[in-house]
């Protein structure tokens, strides 16, 4: 289903989506408090008034939207409108720890604060744009809050925040678009390289499969990842930098276990392709246990199986 560009809403449109976002983060909100109630009392009771407190803003939002356009609000969600991230659903895990809570409130203030940001630069009427300017403010003690999870007996100086922003960043712009081109080209392209390698057994022509292989994805995973949003309410970046590192990271992953390929012998090229293999697998999986909050043994267990997987299919269909 097309998207509608942020750009493209009108004032009624965005009124009608920030009630909808409202709502959501709200529920999002008490299920964090259930889930921490037993562990963490006192984050669970904060979590109930942010509840309570994302409830009453819908309600001026509903309100405002009322004098404004009438009774019926149209059903305009994050998902409709281009530049939101799909969520992962942390809420919903169990037992819910600190740390993932942290992150996930640390993302959705930050969308949401930019969304009435950019609202306000959207909407002409004077009483709108002050009542979105009051959430905007909101939302920016929200993220006081979410970051005071973190260690609760530290203050959160403003040289603190800056280089918790600069995190952010990198997090949002390098490592989650690297890392989904890295996963892509390391496991996509195990396939058609080695069935090439054990159709012909030929060194050269696995090179060329695999160099093109390469090539070709991270093409294709630069395009689809900057076409995936503007990065405008997400704080991912530049689509077009975004998507350059997503395709770079697609390239390396592959060429990793293409170039050994180069080397004359087709046996020792297959021992160091697959001793490359099984040191990118052990990377990623490290990687998505440092910055994507997986568990390490859990990690492994999805990367290493996903590759192998791919990895015997490709030694299967060359040995047919």
């Amino acid at each position: 289903m097309a998207k509608k560009n942020f750009r493209d809403l009108t004032e009624r449109e965005i009124l009608a989506l920030a009630i909808q976002l409202e709502e959501e983060d709200s529920r999002v909100y008490a299920d964090f408090a259930e889930g921490l109630r037993e562990t963490y009392p006192a984050t669970a009771k904060a979590f109930d008034e942010m509840e309570a407190e994302e409830s009453r803003h819908r309600q001026m939002l509903i309100d405002r939207y009322k004098q404004r356009f009438g009774d019926h609000i149209p059903l305009i969600r994050r998902q409709d409108v281009k530049g939101f991230v799909e969520r992962r659903p942390t809420w919903l895990v169990r037992p819910l720890g600190l740390h993932a809570v942290r992150k996930q409130v640390e993302v959705m203030e930050m969308e949401t604060l930019r969304f009435y940001d950019r609202a306000m630069e959207s909407v002409s009427d004077a009483s709108t744009r002050k009542l979105l300017g009051d959430l905007a403010e909101v939302e920016r003690q929200h993220s006081v809050f979410a970051e005071s999870l973190r260690e609760k007996q530290r203050t959160t100086g403003e040289q603190h925040t800056e280089e918790t922003a600069q995190r952010r960043v990198f997090m949002l712009q390098i490592v989650q678009p690297g890392l989904s081109g890295l996963i892509d080209g390391s496991i996509s392209t195990l396939a058609p390289i080695f069935a090439a390698a054990f159709a012909t057994h030929k060194s050269r022509d696995a090179f060329l499969v695999g160099l093109a292989a390469s090539i070709g994805a991270g093409i294709s995973m630069a395009f689809t990842e900057a076409l995936s949003d503007d990065g405008s309410l997400t704080g991912r970046g530049a689509p077009v930098f975004r998507g350059s590192v997503t395709g770079l990271m697609t390239a390396v992953g592959g060429l990793g276990h293409t170039l050994p390929f180069l080397i004359g012998s087709f046996h020792a090229a297959i021992v160091v392709a697959t001793l490359i293999v099984a040191v990118e697998l052990v990377v990623i999986s490290y990687v998505r246990h440092r910055y994507m909050d997986t568990q390490l043994i859990s990690s492994a267990v999805q990367v290493i199986v996903g590759g192998a997987l791919v990895f015997g299919v490709g030694i299967w269909i060359g040995s047919s």
